[in-house]
Protein backbone atom coordinates (compact mmCIF):
# COMPACT_ATOMS: atom_id res chain seq x y z
CA UNK A 1 0.00 0.00 0.00
CA UNK A 2 1.63 3.83 -0.85
CA UNK A 3 1.34 6.13 2.64
CA UNK A 4 0.25 9.01 2.23
CA UNK A 5 1.98 11.10 4.87
CA UNK A 6 4.77 13.38 4.81
CA UNK A 7 6.83 13.72 7.86
CA UNK A 8 5.79 16.86 9.00
CA UNK A 9 8.58 18.82 11.02
CA UNK A 10 7.98 21.88 12.86
CA UNK A 11 11.22 21.93 15.64
CA UNK A 12 12.61 25.32 15.45
CA UNK A 13 9.57 26.77 13.29
CA UNK A 14 8.37 29.53 15.40
CA UNK A 15 12.11 30.55 15.24
CA UNK A 16 12.55 30.31 11.84
CA UNK A 17 8.98 29.15 10.17
CA UNK A 18 11.66 26.89 7.40
CA UNK A 19 12.66 24.03 10.21
CA UNK A 20 10.83 21.30 8.14
CA UNK A 21 12.09 17.60 7.31
CA UNK A 22 10.44 15.03 4.83
CA UNK A 23 9.85 11.53 4.63
CA UNK A 24 7.23 8.49 4.47
CA UNK A 25 4.98 7.24 7.36
CA UNK A 26 4.69 3.55 7.77
CA UNK A 27 1.62 2.23 9.69
CA UNK A 28 2.06 3.46 13.36
CA UNK A 29 2.72 0.71 15.61
CA UNK A 30 -0.31 1.54 17.79
CA UNK A 31 -2.42 0.34 15.18
CA UNK A 32 -2.17 -2.74 15.67
CA UNK A 33 -4.25 -2.77 18.61
CA UNK A 34 -7.16 -0.45 17.05
CA UNK A 35 -7.91 -2.97 14.16
CA UNK A 36 -10.89 -4.47 14.05
CA UNK A 37 -9.76 -8.28 14.91
CA UNK A 38 -7.89 -6.48 17.96
CA UNK A 39 -11.13 -5.02 19.19
CA UNK A 40 -13.46 -7.35 18.42
CA UNK A 41 -15.34 -5.57 16.03
CA UNK A 42 -15.59 -3.66 12.73
CA UNK A 43 -16.77 -0.33 13.69
CA UNK A 44 -18.51 2.48 11.45
CA UNK A 45 -16.88 5.61 11.53
CA UNK A 46 -18.15 8.72 9.44
CA UNK A 47 -16.18 11.64 9.19
CA UNK A 48 -17.96 14.93 8.22
CA UNK A 49 -16.02 18.25 6.71
CA UNK A 50 -17.02 21.35 6.48
CA UNK A 51 -17.54 20.99 2.13
CA UNK A 52 -16.55 18.39 -0.07
CA UNK A 53 -14.50 18.01 -3.21
CA UNK A 54 -12.07 20.93 -1.99
CA UNK A 55 -8.33 19.68 -2.31
CA UNK A 56 -8.21 19.98 2.06
CA UNK A 57 -10.48 17.53 2.38
CA UNK A 58 -9.41 15.27 -0.68
CA UNK A 59 -6.46 15.01 1.21
CA UNK A 60 -8.27 14.59 4.24
CA UNK A 61 -10.55 11.66 2.62
CA UNK A 62 -7.11 9.78 1.77
CA UNK A 63 -6.27 9.43 5.74
CA UNK A 64 -9.44 8.43 6.89
CA UNK A 65 -9.63 5.63 3.32
CA UNK A 66 -6.07 4.62 4.53
CA UNK A 67 -7.48 4.21 8.17
CA UNK A 68 -10.03 1.65 6.77
CA UNK A 69 -7.23 -0.16 4.78
CA UNK A 70 -4.76 -0.51 7.59
CA UNK A 71 -7.54 -1.78 10.03
CA UNK A 72 -10.19 -3.34 8.36
CA UNK A 73 -13.14 -0.65 10.09
CA UNK A 74 -15.68 0.82 7.86
CA UNK A 75 -14.50 4.38 7.40
CA UNK A 76 -15.75 7.03 4.84
CA UNK A 77 -15.64 11.09 4.11
CA UNK A 78 -18.78 12.99 3.52
CA UNK A 79 -19.44 16.49 3.27
CA UNK A 80 -21.95 19.10 1.84
CA UNK A 81 -21.16 20.31 -2.02
CA UNK A 82 -20.59 23.43 -0.57
CA UNK A 83 -20.16 25.39 2.78
CA UNK A 84 -23.39 25.51 4.18
CA UNK A 85 -23.85 24.89 8.48
CA UNK A 86 -27.52 23.38 7.93
CA UNK A 87 -26.79 20.82 5.11
CA UNK A 88 -23.86 19.78 7.39
CA UNK A 89 -26.40 19.19 10.32
CA UNK A 90 -28.60 17.47 7.68
CA UNK A 91 -25.62 14.67 7.34
CA UNK A 92 -24.87 13.95 10.20
CA UNK A 93 -28.50 13.37 11.49
CA UNK A 94 -28.35 11.28 8.54
CA UNK A 95 -25.59 9.51 10.03
CA UNK A 96 -27.38 9.24 13.28
CA UNK A 97 -30.56 7.50 11.87
CA UNK A 98 -27.57 4.66 9.97
CA UNK A 99 -26.53 3.86 13.46
CA UNK A 100 -22.83 4.74 12.60
CA UNK A 101 -20.46 4.19 15.79
CA UNK A 102 -18.71 7.01 15.56
CA UNK A 103 -18.62 10.58 14.21
CA UNK A 104 -15.44 12.86 13.66
CA UNK A 105 -16.13 16.04 12.10
CA UNK A 106 -14.92 19.70 11.28
CA UNK A 107 -17.47 21.95 11.84
CA UNK A 108 -18.33 24.64 9.36
CA UNK A 109 -20.07 26.26 12.41
CA UNK A 110 -19.59 24.81 16.06
CA UNK A 111 -22.57 26.29 16.85
CA UNK A 112 -25.02 24.90 14.39
CA UNK A 113 -23.97 21.14 15.03
CA UNK A 114 -24.07 21.34 18.90
CA UNK A 115 -27.54 20.38 19.28
CA UNK A 116 -26.91 17.49 16.42
CA UNK A 117 -24.01 15.97 18.11
CA UNK A 118 -25.64 15.91 21.63
CA UNK A 119 -28.30 14.00 19.89
CA UNK A 120 -25.51 12.02 18.60
CA UNK A 121 -23.76 11.44 21.97
CA UNK A 122 -27.40 10.84 23.61
CA UNK A 123 -27.57 7.86 21.16
CA UNK A 124 -24.10 6.21 22.24
CA UNK A 125 -22.41 7.19 19.13
CA UNK A 126 -18.97 8.43 19.77
CA UNK A 127 -18.27 12.29 18.59
CA UNK A 128 -14.38 13.14 17.69
CA UNK A 129 -14.19 17.16 16.97
CA UNK A 130 -11.32 18.89 15.03
CA UNK A 131 -10.75 22.50 14.01
CA UNK A 132 -13.33 23.17 17.02
CA UNK A 133 -11.84 23.99 19.90
CA UNK A 134 -14.60 25.94 21.87
CA UNK A 135 -17.16 22.94 21.31
CA UNK A 136 -19.13 21.01 23.89
CA UNK A 137 -20.50 18.26 22.64
CA UNK A 138 -17.87 16.03 21.81
CA UNK A 139 -16.36 13.29 23.49
CA UNK A 140 -12.52 14.27 22.18
CA UNK A 141 -11.61 17.28 20.84
CA UNK A 142 -8.36 16.80 18.59
CA UNK A 143 -6.48 20.38 17.33
CA UNK A 144 -3.27 19.87 15.36
CA UNK A 145 -1.80 22.64 17.00
CA UNK A 146 -2.16 26.00 19.37
CA UNK A 147 -4.71 28.09 17.28
CA UNK A 148 -2.97 31.16 18.32
CA UNK A 149 0.07 30.55 18.21
CA UNK A 150 -0.45 29.34 14.68
CA UNK A 151 -1.84 32.95 13.67
CA UNK A 152 1.05 34.80 15.65
CA UNK A 153 3.14 32.88 12.89
CA UNK A 154 1.46 33.62 10.41
CA UNK A 155 1.58 37.54 11.06
CA UNK A 156 5.19 37.65 12.59
CA UNK A 157 6.03 36.20 8.61
CA UNK A 158 3.27 38.72 6.84
CA UNK A 159 4.78 41.24 8.65
CA UNK A 160 8.71 40.75 7.92
CA UNK A 161 7.63 41.02 4.26
CA UNK A 162 5.67 44.62 5.25
CA UNK A 163 8.32 45.73 6.93
CA UNK A 164 5.83 45.98 9.91
CA UNK A 165 3.80 49.13 8.20
CA UNK A 166 1.04 49.58 6.33
CA UNK A 167 -2.42 48.23 5.86
CA UNK A 168 -3.72 44.74 6.15
CA UNK A 169 -7.16 42.73 5.52
CA UNK A 170 -7.68 39.27 6.93
CA UNK A 171 -10.19 36.42 6.03
CA UNK A 172 -12.36 33.66 7.48
CA UNK A 173 -13.94 30.68 6.84
CA UNK A 174 -17.07 31.60 8.34
CA UNK A 175 -17.89 34.35 11.57
CA UNK A 176 -18.67 31.18 13.17
CA UNK A 177 -15.50 28.88 12.67
CA UNK A 178 -13.58 29.18 15.98
CA UNK A 179 -10.25 27.58 14.98
CA UNK A 180 -9.93 30.39 12.19
CA UNK A 181 -11.49 33.00 14.21
CA UNK A 182 -8.80 31.98 16.92
CA UNK A 183 -5.71 31.93 14.06
CA UNK A 184 -6.80 35.85 13.27
CA UNK A 185 -7.30 36.22 16.99
CA UNK A 186 -3.65 35.55 17.85
CA UNK A 187 -2.17 37.42 14.62
CA UNK A 188 -4.08 40.60 15.14
CA UNK A 189 -2.26 40.55 19.24
CA UNK A 190 1.43 39.67 17.24
CA UNK A 191 0.34 42.45 15.03
CA UNK A 192 -0.74 44.51 17.78
CA UNK A 193 2.15 43.84 19.92
CA UNK A 194 5.13 43.82 17.38
CA UNK A 195 3.84 45.02 14.69
CA UNK A 196 1.90 48.79 15.71
CA UNK A 197 2.69 50.47 12.48
CA UNK A 198 0.43 47.82 10.75
CA UNK A 199 -3.12 48.69 10.60
CA UNK A 200 -6.10 46.39 10.65
CA UNK A 201 -8.48 48.23 7.73
CA UNK A 202 -11.86 46.20 7.56
CA UNK A 203 -13.91 43.18 9.64
CA UNK A 204 -12.61 40.17 8.78
CA UNK A 205 -13.66 38.48 5.58
CA UNK A 206 -16.13 36.03 5.13
CA UNK A 207 -14.93 33.85 2.45
CA UNK A 208 -17.66 30.49 2.96
CA UNK A 209 -13.98 28.46 2.12
CA UNK A 210 -13.91 29.26 -1.63
CA UNK A 211 -11.52 30.67 -3.72
CA UNK A 212 -13.61 32.80 -6.24
CA UNK A 213 -15.25 34.37 -3.17
CA UNK A 214 -12.19 35.13 -1.61
CA UNK A 215 -10.83 37.13 -4.91
CA UNK A 216 -13.97 38.82 -4.87
CA UNK A 217 -13.99 39.77 -1.72
CA UNK A 218 -10.30 40.72 -1.83
CA UNK A 219 -11.03 42.82 -4.82
CA UNK A 220 -13.45 44.73 -3.75
CA UNK A 221 -11.09 45.53 -0.85
CA UNK A 222 -8.38 46.22 -2.30
CA UNK A 223 -10.87 48.89 -4.54
CA UNK A 224 -11.89 50.74 -0.66
CA UNK A 225 -8.35 50.65 0.03
CA UNK A 226 -5.97 51.21 -2.71
CA UNK A 227 -2.98 51.54 -0.35
CA UNK A 228 -3.34 47.82 0.77
CA UNK A 229 0.04 46.27 1.54
CA UNK A 230 -0.84 42.65 3.01
CA UNK A 231 -3.14 39.83 2.99
CA UNK A 232 -3.15 37.11 6.19
CA UNK A 233 -5.62 33.98 5.25
CA UNK A 234 -7.57 31.87 7.27
CA UNK A 235 -9.21 29.47 5.45
CA UNK A 236 -7.27 27.90 2.78
CA UNK A 237 -8.69 28.83 -0.49
CA UNK A 238 -7.63 32.25 0.32
CA UNK A 239 -3.69 31.20 -0.72
CA UNK A 240 -5.15 31.02 -4.54
CA UNK A 241 -7.26 33.75 -4.51
CA UNK A 242 -5.41 36.40 -3.12
CA UNK A 243 -2.42 35.02 -5.58
CA UNK A 244 -4.88 35.26 -8.81
CA UNK A 245 -5.81 38.94 -7.57
CA UNK A 246 -2.00 39.78 -6.99
CA UNK A 247 -1.49 38.27 -10.66
CA UNK A 248 -3.71 39.61 -12.17
CA UNK A 249 -3.25 43.36 -10.66
CA UNK A 250 0.71 42.78 -11.05
CA UNK A 251 1.20 43.80 -7.51
CA UNK A 252 3.76 41.54 -6.61
CA UNK A 253 6.08 42.48 -4.25
CA UNK A 254 3.68 45.02 -3.47
CA UNK A 255 0.95 43.17 -2.02
CA UNK A 256 2.22 40.28 0.34
CA UNK A 257 -0.09 37.23 1.71
CA UNK A 258 0.63 34.97 4.54
CA UNK A 259 -2.29 32.41 5.66
CA UNK A 260 -3.27 28.75 5.33
CA UNK A 261 -2.99 27.28 1.68
CA UNK A 262 -1.94 23.88 0.32
CA UNK A 263 0.61 23.70 -2.71
CA UNK A 264 -1.59 21.68 -4.71
CA UNK A 265 -4.04 24.88 -4.66
CA UNK A 266 -1.35 27.78 -4.64
CA UNK A 267 1.56 26.34 -5.63
CA UNK A 268 1.63 28.46 -9.12
CA UNK A 269 1.26 31.77 -7.11
CA UNK A 270 4.43 30.45 -4.76
CA UNK A 271 6.42 29.70 -7.44
CA UNK A 272 5.89 32.95 -9.43
CA UNK A 273 6.11 35.59 -6.45
CA UNK A 274 2.71 36.30 -6.44
CA UNK A 275 2.09 35.15 -2.76
CA UNK A 276 5.20 34.26 -0.03
CA UNK A 277 3.93 32.38 2.40
CA UNK A 278 1.48 29.24 3.45
CA UNK A 279 1.33 27.16 6.12
CA UNK A 280 -0.23 24.13 6.82
CA UNK A 281 -0.85 20.44 8.44
CA UNK A 282 -1.48 17.54 6.93
CA UNK A 283 -5.28 17.13 6.98
CA UNK A 284 -4.60 13.46 5.68
CA UNK A 285 -2.52 12.88 9.19
CA UNK A 286 -5.52 14.63 11.04
CA UNK A 287 -8.70 12.40 9.48
CA UNK A 288 -6.33 9.33 10.61
CA UNK A 289 -5.71 10.68 14.07
CA UNK A 290 -9.17 12.03 14.36
CA UNK A 291 -10.39 7.23 13.54
CA UNK A 292 -7.42 6.35 16.15
CA UNK A 293 -9.03 8.49 18.82
CA UNK A 294 -12.73 7.09 17.87
CA UNK A 295 -11.71 3.58 17.92
CA UNK A 296 -9.89 4.06 21.27
CA UNK A 297 -12.98 5.68 22.76
CA UNK A 298 -15.80 2.70 21.20
CA UNK A 299 -12.75 0.26 23.12
CA UNK A 300 -13.24 1.92 26.32
CA UNK A 301 -9.38 2.90 26.39
CA UNK A 302 -10.05 6.37 27.62
CA UNK A 303 -7.57 5.77 30.61
CA UNK A 304 -4.81 6.34 27.32
CA UNK A 305 -5.93 9.02 25.93
CA UNK A 306 -4.36 11.76 28.27
CA UNK A 307 -1.57 14.27 27.89
CA UNK A 308 1.46 12.69 26.63
CA UNK A 309 -0.24 10.31 24.11
CA UNK A 310 1.56 9.11 21.16
CA UNK A 311 -0.53 8.66 18.06
CA UNK A 312 2.45 7.85 16.01
CA UNK A 313 1.77 10.43 13.71
CA UNK A 314 3.62 13.08 12.70
CA UNK A 315 2.74 15.96 14.63
CA UNK A 316 0.90 13.54 16.73
CA UNK A 317 3.83 12.37 19.27
CA UNK A 318 3.28 13.91 22.32
CA UNK A 319 -0.16 15.56 22.81
CA UNK A 320 -0.82 18.24 25.17
CA UNK A 321 -3.77 19.24 27.06
CA UNK A 322 -4.37 22.59 28.50
CA UNK A 323 -4.25 22.80 32.41
CA UNK A 324 -7.30 24.44 32.57
CA UNK A 325 -9.48 22.65 30.29
CA UNK A 326 -12.52 22.16 30.38
CA UNK A 327 -13.22 19.69 28.00
CA UNK A 328 -11.50 17.06 26.86
CA UNK A 329 -9.03 19.10 24.19
CA UNK A 330 -6.01 17.68 23.13
CA UNK A 331 -3.31 19.77 20.77
CA UNK A 332 -0.42 18.09 18.98
CA UNK A 333 2.56 19.98 16.97
CA UNK A 334 1.51 19.73 13.29
CA UNK A 335 2.01 22.85 11.54
CA UNK A 336 4.82 23.53 8.70
CA UNK A 337 5.39 26.82 6.68
CA UNK A 338 6.41 26.75 3.14
CA UNK A 339 7.66 29.06 0.06
CA UNK A 340 8.83 29.00 -2.84
CA UNK A 341 12.22 27.39 -1.78
CA UNK A 342 10.74 24.16 -0.10
CA UNK A 343 7.50 23.90 -1.79
CA UNK A 344 8.49 20.72 -3.95
CA UNK A 345 8.80 18.78 -0.71
CA UNK A 346 4.86 19.06 -0.28
CA UNK A 347 3.21 17.27 -2.82
CA UNK A 348 -0.38 17.06 -1.80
Amino acid sequence: MTKLFTSLAIAGVMASGAALAEGVLETPGQIDALTKDSVGKEYSIATVVKVDGIAWFDRMRDGVKQFGDDTGHDTWMVGPSQADAAAQVQIIENLIAQGVDAITVVPFSVEAVEPVLKKARDRGIVVIAHEASNIQNADYILEAFDNHAYGAKLMEVLGGYMNGEGQYAATVGSLTSKSQNEWIDGAIAYQEEHFPDMELVTDRLETYDDANTDYNKLKETLTTYPDLKGIVGGPMPTSAGAGRLVAERGLQDKLFFSGTGLVSVAGEYLANGDIQYIQFWDPAVAGYAMNMLAVMALDDKAEDIKPGLDLGLPGYTDLSQPEDATTNIFYGQGWVGVTSENMDQYDF
